[in-house]
């Protein structure tokens, strides 16, 4: 995986809880799911509007007064 072994991540690791400690990290935890989900959303709501003709707009009628 990138060439980083298991000693090499666990040292990241150790390092991240130092920085941010043990209370932070499931905020940030969900924060990069979220980021991840809406990113994944993004693409394929870019992917079906690339693929679907794009709907025409009627003119609106002029409101009529009373």
């Amino acid at each position: 995986m990138f060439g980083i072994g298991t000693s090499e991540l666990v040292i990241i690791l150790i390092i991240i809880l130092i920085i941010f400690g043990v209370g932070k990290l499931p905020s940030i935890g969900t924060g990069i799911g979220q980021a991840i989900k809406n990113f994944k959303k993004a693409s394929s709501e870019s992917d079906t509007d690339a693929t679907s003709p794009k709907e025409e707009s009627k003119p609106e009628e002029p409101a009529k007064k009373v």
